[in-house]
């Protein structure tokens, strides 16, 4: 269980922030099938806003990981979540593949691509980070 808590820290007016306070929980669950797992993620945000964005969202994703070998694990993800705009109940929806290179224990970079599924994700979109582990 992952809880969470988003404070109103921006001012509203100028286009920073909700100007209310939101909460959420995901409920996190992994299968360890070495080499390969498997990853479910379902959530809840309280959307209070301002901006008359719906105020309930539910988020759902299913991922995978295959570790090719000690440095390389290839990785997917696809994705649903409640759209913020009372104007449609098309849920926005991805598909995301990507390489995670294990530099050492510490150090990880990762790339990908992310595909929207419909017209409510960007079509698509290229994706970089590191990881630093302690």
């Amino acid at each position: 269980m992952k809880p969470g808590l988003t404070l109103p820290t921006g001012d509203e007016d100028k286009g920073l922030g909700a100007g209310k306070s939101g909460y959420g929980a995901f409920l996190i669950c992994s299968l360890d099938r070495s080499p390969f797992m498997v990853h479910t993620n379902i959530g809840y945000f309280r959307n209070q806003n301002k901006s008359g964005e719906r105020e309930n969202l539910w988020y759902a994703s299913l991922a995978s990981d295959y570790a090719v070998n000690d440095a390389l694990t290839a990785v997917a993800n696809i994705c649903l979540e409640t759209n913020p705009d009372p104007e449609t109940d098309t849920p926005p929806a991805f598909l995301l593949g990507g390489l995670i290179y294990s530099v050492n224990d510490t150090i990880d970079i990762d790339g990908g691509v992310k595909f929207g599924l419909n017209k409510y994700e960007a079509d698509y979109s290229f994706l970089a980070g590191m990881t630093l582990a302690y």
